[in-house]
């Protein structure tokens, strides 16, 4: 009889815990994708991803940048403080970016919103 009572006490409480499944850990971060058709990653280096970079190192509350240049692509991760609100650190993000003159033919998009 005992063993009836605690399994039934033992799945009602079950029932009634709140879990979170996975917590989110990860820092807040923004994507920079930059198409630019036909050219060599040095290229894309020194009139993308480098003026980006730079740029983005004075955004308010941001903790690291990190461009990535290859063929016909650059990829730009801005990585913010802990606490930062994603869509406050996206349109800081679009603010700052909007003021860069980037080559004809290039290409800005933003990443989804994740961390």
């Amino acid at each position: 009889f005992s063993t009836v009572i605690t399994v039934a006490l033992s799945v009602f409480l079950m029932l009634r815990t709140p879990l979170d499944a996975i917590p989110d850990i990860s820092d807040t971060q923004v994507l920079i994708e930059v198409d630019w058709e036909g050219q060599d990653p040095i290229t894309i280096e020194d009139q993308i991803t480098y003026p980006m970079v730079s740029t983005l190192l004075s955004v308010p509350r941001v903790k690291n940048v990190r461009g990535i240049s290859m063929q016909n692509k650059a990829l730009i991760y801005a990585i913010f403080e802990e606490g930062t609100d994603i869509y406050w650190a996206m349109s800081r993000v679009l603010e700052y970016i909007s003021g860069i003159e980037l080559p004809e033919g290039a290409k800005v998009e933003l990443g989804p919103p994740a961390t």
